[in-house]
């Protein structure tokens, strides 16, 4: 099974058909949903936070 048979994915990929295992129905519904996506929602997972600051603790009776 490769690109020259008709029955399978690559082979309805080369030919640029659609059918039972690469049907258009199912193709256009995914990139319908990731074109979909909010810009703002994949902005907010990219972001870096800032890592907080370590400080050491004085000690108060050294300081006595």
């Amino acid at each position: 099974m490769g690109r020259g048979d008709k029955k399978s994915r690559k082979g309805k990929i080369a030919i640029g058909s659609y059918g039972v295992s690469r049907n258009k129905k199912g193709i256009k519904a995914r990139l319908k949903r990731v074109n979909s996506r909010p810009a703002a929602a994949t902005e907010v997972a990219t972001e870096e936070k800032p890592k907080a600051k370590r400080t050491t603790r004085k000690k108060e009776a050294a300081a006595e």
